[in-house]
């Protein structure tokens, strides 16, 4: 948005509104917050730890998901402790090069789980659909290159996108209305045209992240048909037990990204944009290693024969 009866340039620092208007609820937010921070790091670092450990959880589907838990760690942490802080100070103060680092880093990272996201559900269709394959053509090397390709898009997008996005003049007021340095509020700050901005975010939400969704809803769309044909009830409840968690995790995350990223700015407000983006910076990593643990036979059976030898 243009504003240019606002020419006193920022310079040094952002102020992260966040969640000031809710003053009596600091203390009660943090704890909350705090809480769910430490379910998303140990939930995660034990699905690691498990991955890790155990021989028979050595295979393609859970190469993929300790490489998820890996980035939802990265991912939170690059928002989360900086919320916790700034909800026991009045000063809730970035720098601009604090700002850009932490936007670097979290859209780094949330573009690189859209490809991974994409990367999962590409093999749970070669398990379902091409089974006899499945140890062929998801070897050890491809498994890798997948993973490699994921963060090679998210890093190469993702860095030329926030360095432009940066390059551009902030003046006006130093406010930003979010808990964090998201895309949107911060093009918000720009006291100069920014509607090609505005097409370049777009275009890479289009692409990098409906991309990925499209994958994913093509690779489920040939799973659930291959699972239909299957004579008996007990070969489609277990075919599809095997792809249910990631079904869960991609409605979580897409459904929320894509309602950030895509939907009409008449309907935005500060106040809910702050809401929807908890869902995928708290709530989603919160919920994604309860839906691995508690939905998954593997995992679980692994978890329960740990805690008996403890």
């Amino acid at each position: 948005m243009y504003k240019p009866d606002e020419n006193q340039t920022i310079s040094d620092v952002f102020i992260l509104v966040g969640f000031s208007y809710l003053t009596r609820l600091q203390i009660l937010l943090f704890l909350v917050f705090l809480l769910s921070y430490l379910v998303i790091l140990m939930g995660n670092l034990l699905i690691i730890l498990l991955i890790k450990l155990n021989p028979s959880l050595h295979t393609p589907m859970y190469f993929f998901l300790l490489n998820l838990s890996f980035l939802e760690v990265c991912y939170t942490s690059s928002v989360v402790p900086q919320l916790l802080a700034h909800l026991l100070v009045e000063q809730k103060t970035i720098t601009v090069v604090g700002c850009a680092a932490q936007m670097y880093v979290f859209t780094i990272l949330g573009l690189t789980e859209c490809c991974l996201l994409a990367a999962m559900a590409y093999d749970r269709y070669i398990a379902i659909c091409n089974p006899l394959h499945y140890r062929t053509i998801m070897s050890g090397r491809v498994c890798a290159q997948l993973v490699a390709a994921s963060w090679t898009i998210g890093i190469s997008v993702e860095v030329v996108q926030i360095t432009w996005i940066f390059s551009l003049p902030f003046c006006g007021s130093n406010r930003i209305h979010h808990f964090f340095c998201d895309i949107p509020p911060v093009v918000k700050m720009a006291c100069t045209d920014t509607s090609k901005n505005e097409i370049v975010v777009l275009t890479v939400s289009v692409l990098f992240i409906m991309g990925p969704f499209l994958l994913i809803t093509v690779s489920y769309i040939c799973i659930i048909s291959t699972i239909l044909k299957l004579p008996s009830a007990e070969g489609r409840r277990k075919a599809f037990s095997t792809c249910s968690s990631h079904l869960m995790v991609v409605t979580l995350f897409y459904g929320t990204a894509l309602f950030t990223y895509l939907r009409p700015k008449s309907i935005s407000t500060p106040e809910s944009d702050q809401m929807i983006s908890l869902m995928y910076t708290v709530v989603t990593p919160v919920l994604n290693p309860i839906i691995y643990t508690l939905r998954n036979k593997e995992v679980k059976g692994n978890l329960l024969t740990r805690c008996k030898d403890i």
